[in-house]
């Protein structure tokens, strides 16, 4: 009995897909404990803290939009649509993956400039007091 090649296609689509998904997110979350411990003023326990809640969607987030794109179609069983398939899908899910990459370093960058804003602010403050 053949294995249909939808199926073959699926058990090549997961794993990168999800392999992906872990690759930017531990380069992502491990270069921004930086930036939150910049905007919690160096209280660790809460940067630490938020940047796993924000780990933790952004899996959801991800893993969730590669299993809603999972559905593979070819209109005959050949190798070379389902090759063409593939890489549809995950060039597809590469550029969302980067989108949301952007999305994240963008929220952080905003976190970084409204802590300084705020710093500056209480110290302005504390000046003329």
């Amino acid at each position: 009995m053949e294995v249909s090649k939808i199926i073959i296609g699926y058990f090549i689509y997961i794993p990168i897909a999800f392999m992906l998904t872990i690759y930017v997110s531990k380069t992502l979350f491990k270069n921004s404990l930086v930036y939150m411990n910049d905007i919690f003023s160096g209280r660790e326990e809460i940067s630490t803290a938020t940047n796993t809640l924000f780990k933790t969607g952004f899996y959801l987030l991800n893993i969730g939009f590669a299993l809603l794109i999972l559905k593979i179609k070819l209109h005959n069983d050949s190798y070379q649509l389902l090759i063409e398939e593939l890489s549809f899908k995950i060039g597809k899910f590469s550029i969302y993956l980067g989108c949301m990459l952007f999305l994240n370093l963008f929220f952080f960058f905003r976190g970084k400039r409204k802590a300084k804003s705020t710093s500056k602010k209480i110290t302005d403050k504390n000046v003329t007091i």
